[in-house]
């Protein structure tokens, strides 16, 4: 059993406490020495719960310790976890378990003590010879709040590699009891990062440093628990966390640590504010521990919990809650948006943590309620793909085996195409790049519909810098992938011509003439050959068009009876002024076909 922390208040007998405390309430519940007595009570149980928290009975403890206001006491909180698990760190994991189920509940409280913690290693390990004790403690507490999925592992790896950045006895001996303590999550969550870690240690191992035989045996010793499998990181007493209900806090050591360390210390608060908190409080108290007739006045003196709380855990309790709103046919919506956060956090870190894209589409598959959030699971291989330095190709592997899987998917990936081109002016050049080589891969492996191209209206209008960046990048990728033979096959199959009408337009020879030269520029002109035809052939299509015109109009005048003088003169102004149009049409041409358009016009002249 861990020692008590020193108390922060003076002494008083319980019997008096409560007395002074029921005095303080009949002259003013709201005065400041009700509420310094509130405070004082506030302290004095959180640390005696603190104190008496084990492995046996956490599942009793922990109602009792929702049961007080820990919204106010949260400072009080994390310092009389940090003070506890620094005198007594056999009691590491349950007090890491505590901090689990207090997070599920109250983010804001499990994020505050992994602040406190990593602020304390880091202020320790400046002076490592002097504080080696506190090192070690705040080491071993950061390593269970890991396997508890408090803190992400990105954090115990950086704090890892900065033990080894300089090796030495005291370094050494504190980076293979953190390994130890997590080493099997670290493991799960990123086997490449363990290996690498391994290998700094064994290149420690090989050159010497000047450490120590001891220092030696512990790292050899630590290879050995490695081969073994490292255990358990959680002991089964202590897994009260379900995975989906998990929080994880993705801090760093290159984050701005906010300790808060003034909330710690009493601060009263205008009356009507304080009766407003501890009411507040006391829904909160009756949605977690379930109790519908939790009195909302209640104070934190350590004795008011209910007999329905005493045999009864955290999920007991919330099961409980749900029953209730059962029975009065309430309906409960989460408006916080908190499942779709923690799907997607899920997701992520279950991406980045797989060797290969057939191990991470495994996982993706067995995440629950992943069903209708194929979206979700769509944008974040996205997201993660446009945050590479460079294009990686596991990303596009696993999105092509998600199409090819269900329709669904590959709907997803079609309205995303849809979405990123609408909106890529607003992705830097590298993103930018990345998000391009990834539909390229889709399209040439057809897990993505070509008909999605249809989006792209390639003319000056249409288009701006960073569309025609993406645009080449794609076009550039599928000619890597597919070659240019087999791309021009595609793209002029007569049965998706609509898809490419916006890619090659035909419906003015100055856009025709910007998509030619757009293809041409970036190396692949080969894909116009058949514009380059049409644009060619164009005058003559539209003075046979012209043709066709005239000589309609001639039979309806011959063809029309009692027309006299006044019409044909109209009908030459008319034709005339055709041949000044078609003339000057005809100038924006190329001079290639000069020649041919002037001889139909002198034909035409000399026919009239």
């Amino acid at each position: 059993m861990a020692p008590p922390p020193s108390p922060d208040v003076p002494y008083l007998p319980p019997h008096r406490m409560a007395r002074a405390l029921e005095e303080a309430r009949a002259a003013d519940k709201t005065s400041p020495e009700y509420q310094r007595l509130s405070w004082d009570c506030l302290a004095k149980s959180i640390n005696g719960l603190i104190n008496r928290v084990n492995a046996a009975n956490i599942k009793h403890v922990l109602p009792e310790l929702f049961a007080e206001n820990l919204i106010r006491g949260q400072g009080l909180l994390c310092k009389s976890l940090m003070k506890s698990q620094v005198a007594s760190p056999s009691f590491t994991p349950v007090y890491a378990a505590v901090v689990a189920v207090v997070n599920t509940k109250f983010p804001a409280i499990g994020e505050l003590l992994l602040h406190r913690v990593v602020f304390a290693t880091v202020q320790s390990l400046k002076d490592l010879k002097s504080n080696k004790n506190i090192a070690s403690a705040c080491l071993e507490f950061v390593a269970h709040l890991v396997n508890q999925k408090v803190a992400h592992e990105v954090l115990a790896f950086e704090l890892v590699l900065l033990l080894l950045e300089v090796p030495t006895n005291e370094s050494v001996e504190l980076a293979c009891g953190f390994l130890k303590a997590c080493g099997g999550t670290l493991t799960d969550a990123s086997s490449s990062g363990v290996t690498f870690v391994f290998d700094r240690l064994r290149g420690i191992l090989h050159e010497g440093g000047g450490l120590d035989a001891r220092a030696q045996v512990l790292i050899e010793g630590l290879f050995g628990v490695r081969k073994d499998g490292f255990g358990a990181g959680v002991p089964e007493s202590l897994d009260l966390v379900e995975e989906g209900e998990q929080i994880t806090h993705e801090l760093t050591l290159d984050d701005a640590l906010e300790t808060r360390m003034g909330l710690d210390v009493f601060q009263a608060v205008a009356g009507e504010a304080f009766a407003e908190q501890e009411a507040a409080y006391g829904q909160v108290r009756a949605e977690i521990l379930g109790s519908s007739s939790e009195d909302d006045d209640s104070d934190s003196d350590g004795d008011g919990d209910s007999d329905d709380d005493e045999d009864g855990d955290d999920d007991d309790g919330k099961q409980a809650y749900q029953r209730v709103d059962a029975g009065s046919q309430q309906v409960i919506t989460d408006e916080t948006g908190t499942d779709l956060v923690n799907l997607r956090r899920t997701i992520y870190l279950t991406i980045m943590s797989a060797l290969d894209f057939e191990e991470a589409g495994h996982k993706l598959l067995k995440i629950p309620n992943l069903r209708g959030q194929e979206a979700e699971l769509v944008q974040m291989v996205i997201e993660c793909c446009s945050q590479e330095k460079t294009f990686i190709k596991y990303y596009a592997l696993l999105g092509e085996r998600f199409c090819k899987l269900n329709r669904a998917y590959m709907d997803a990936f079609a309205d995303s195409f849809v979405q990123q081109y609408t909106t890529v002016h607003r992705l830097e050049t590298n993103k930018l790049r990345n998000v391009a080589k990834l539909f390229a891969h889709l399209l040439a492996t057809d897990g993505l519909p070509w008909a999605v191209l249809g989006v792209i209206r390639l003319t000056e209008e249409d288009t701006t810098s960073s569309s025609r960046i993406f645009i080449k990048i794609l076009f550039q990728e599928l000619v890597e992938i597919m070659g240019l033979k087999e791309l021009n096959a595609r793209l002029q199959d007569e049965t998706c011509a609509e898809w490419f009408a916006g890619l090659f337009p035909k419906d003015s020879a100055k856009n025709m003439r910007f998509s030619i030269n757009f293809f041409t520029s970036i190396g692949l002109g080969g894909l116009t050959d058949a514009m380059r035809e049409y644009l060619k052939e164009l005058p003559r299509i539209l003075e046979a068009a012209r043709k066709e015109e005239g000589t309609g109009g001639d039979r309806r005048r011959h063809s029309g009876s009692g027309s006299d003088s006044s019409s044909d003169s109209s009908s030459d102004s008319s034709s005339s002024s055709s041949d000044d149009s078609s003339s000057g049409s005809d100038s924006s041409y190329d001079s290639s076909s000069s020649d041919d358009s002037a001889d139909s016009r002198g034909g035409k002249r000399k026919r009239i």
